[in-house]
């Protein structure tokens, strides 16, 4: 068995590592650490939760430790970019954490914060710069800070970079950067657009790849319940009333499905708390927190404001309603089953997300597992109980008046996506579950994946 010290880093980065209990690489750090402290680029395919903020962050910190330079104001020696704020600030604290023995400048920077104190942390240089595209963009054009002096360039979570539209982003950055640097590259998927856009970056890069693409992790069971759009948040409190969580990830595809998801479940007094891009930065920051923490267990979130998030001890993934995007379902669930636990996946899919069910079982080679609706569903969803209703302005209200409301005298029709009203569960039926009950607490989930045969088709 291959360890850290086998690698060749140096010993204050090797304490690092014991303090946090941490001996063996994995894979993706076995593959990477070697070639990047030979300063070759590299492009990797990694998903999170593989390691590989530590395969690009040691041999980093390490470079910068043997090749001591005085810093340049306004400048950074290396430069992480990141698709989201949370994830920034997780990259930062692993610099932190791994260079503690070091005299390493970190900062980060991305928007949802005033800019003028990040240009203040920026004034006298820094070492490692973590930071979001637009933020790095707007301290560039404030003369805030130059990039003539990158030696290192890490591109993480490409992949995402495009979907949330960097493109144009990355490719000023590109022309920023000094010719002469070592490049790192790391995506979740390579189609061709994400090929093309490393080629731009990188320069003869060893490739890497430890986890196949639009595979999941073995650990996970994975399950479905067919149920119409409008009993889902009856569906999702009585699941999480039953199951025995640690802590559970709740995904949804807009903002505004995740606080009407939040409103129903605190309205049944089940805490917790959403993350999306409609709230402030101290919010989300908040939130994670306790989470993290373990003052909430449940964490509502949307796939672009939980993408990267790395968080310990999530026994449960909830699908409250299917991505369009197949690839997204691996990313989703693959917050589950982190460092060699079990974890498990519900997916609720009403009639117009089957095809999408079809797609992510083509992608990911496994058919999810059926579970029945909980016996007596429908006199469950009758007694959920509805959210305390915010009173409209009076403007609003006169201006919905004049237009006459609608037909159904001022009650809309329920839309596909929205939760029936006046609803209530009963939490104390014995109903099917997707393992056996343990007692609550870190770790308790593992004990309650039944292992059963078939149901899951070979890869």
């Amino acid at each position: 068995m291959t360890h850290f010290s086998d690698l060749g880093l140096a010993k204050p980065l090797l304490a690092a590592l014991a303090s946090k209990g941490y001996e063996t690489p994995t894979p993706i750090q076995l593959q990477a650490i070697p070639p990047l402290l030979e300063g070759k680029d590299l492009c990797g395919i990694a998903q999170t939760g593989t390691g590989k903020t530590a395969a690009f962050a040691l041999p980093s910190l390490q470079y910068l430790m043997e090749n001591p330079k005085p810093r340049a104001p306004l400048t950074c020696r290396m430069l992480v970019l990141s698709p989201t704020r949370e994830l920034a600030a997780q990259i930062a604290q692993s610099f932190r954490d791994y260079g503690r023995q070091l005299q390493m400048r970190i900062e980060t920077v991305f928007g949802g914060v005033p800019i003028g104190k990040q240009i203040k942390a920026l004034s006298p240089g820094v070492d490692v710069l973590v930071a979001t595209p637009g933020r790095l963009l707007d301290l560039i054009d404030q003369r805030a800070l130059s990039l003539r002096n990158v030696e290192i360039f890490v591109l993480d979570e490409a992949d995402q970079m495009l979907d949330l539209g960097f493109i144009h982003a990355l490719k000023r950055v590109d022309k920023l950067l000094p010719k002469e640097r070592q490049s790192l590259f790391f995506s979740a998927t390579m189609p061709k657009t994400i090929s093309e856009l490393g080629d731009r970056f990188l320069t003869n890069p060893v490739r890497v790849s430890v986890t196949p693409q639009a595979t999941t992790a073995e650990r996970i069971r994975q399950f479905v319940t067919f149920v119409d759009q409008r009993e889902k948040q009856a569906l999702l409190t009585i699941r999480l009333r039953e199951e025995p969580i640690d802590r559970a990830l709740v995904f949804t595809r807009t903002k505004h499905g995740a606080d009407r998801v939040v409103k129903h479940l605190q309205a049944a007094g089940i805490p917790c708390a959403a993350i999306h891009g409609n709230k402030s930065q101290a919010q989300r920051t908040t939130a994670l927190q306790a989470f993290r923490k373990g003052d909430i267990r449940i964490l509502v979130a949307t796939d672009i404001a939980a993408r990267g998030i790395d968080v310990s001890g999530v026994s449960h993934v909830f699908n409250f309603e299917l991505p369009n995007v197949p690839e997204q379902y691996v990313h989703r669930i693959g917050r589950t089953a982190r460092a060699g636990a079990e974890g498990i996946a519900i997916s609720f899919v009403d009639g117009e997300e089957r095809s999408w069910l079809r797609q992510i079982e083509r992608l990911t080679r496994v058919q999810l597992e059926p579970v029945a609706l909980p016996e007596d569903f429908a006199a469950e969803v009758a007694r959920m109980p509805k959210p305390p209703v915010q009173a409209k302005p009076a403007g609003q209200r006169r201006f919905e008046d004049a237009r006459g409301g609608n037909r159904n005298g001022g009650q809309r029709p329920h839309r596909p996506g929205e939760e029936q009203r006046g609803e209530r569960a009963d939490g104390d039926r014995q109903r099917r579950r997707f393992g056996n009950r343990k007692p609550s607490g870190v770790g308790s989930h593992k004990g309650a994946i039944r292992k059963t045969g078939g149901g899951r088709p070979s890869k």
